[in-house]
């Protein structure tokens, strides 16, 4: 008799820990289907911020080029009604709207810098994630 009961015995215990076990792993699973739709959705925020960026870049190039233009044209036409030699006077108005350019593309990049598009939330939830599953495995 105490051959069967052992043996009943341990078939209860087995069913237990392969019931705890699978209970563990569909804990796991939708652990880490939540952590994938957080990921979905922070990386779509930072996409729509990535957007902006671009359009504001965009907007930027396009609407400001006629204002620039006409703007250089008139500081074109004051040097040399002022004395100054026509390719000296262009080559300053060049030089002026280089300069604004480089500012607006500056600007541009500086929205675009990876460290604020970093999906920090869903990492650090990750890294709990992880220690969770470590605990219990032990």
């Amino acid at each position: 008799m105490s051959i069967e009961r052992d043996i009943t015995t341990s078939k209860s215990e087995f069913s237990e820990i392969s019931t705890l076990l699978g209970d563990a792993m569909s804990q796991f699973a939708k652990l880490f289907q939540n952590e994938m739709d957080l990921a979905k959705a922070e990386f779509g925020d930072k996409l729509q911020k990535i957007g902006g960026a671009l359009g504001l870049i965009v907007g930027g190039a396009v609407l400001v080029i006629p204002a620039i233009v006409m703007a250089l044209f008139a500081l074109s036409a004051a040097l040399i009604s002022a004395g100054w030699s026509q390719p000296l006077s262009y080559l300053t108005s060049a030089i002026i709207a280089a300069a604004i350019a480089a500012a607006l593309v500056a600007v541009g990049i500086n929205r675009l810098d990876m460290r604020q598009l970093t999906p920090r939330e869903t990492i650090g939830q990750l890294q709990k994630d992880r220690d969770t599953v470590k605990g219990m495995v032990r």
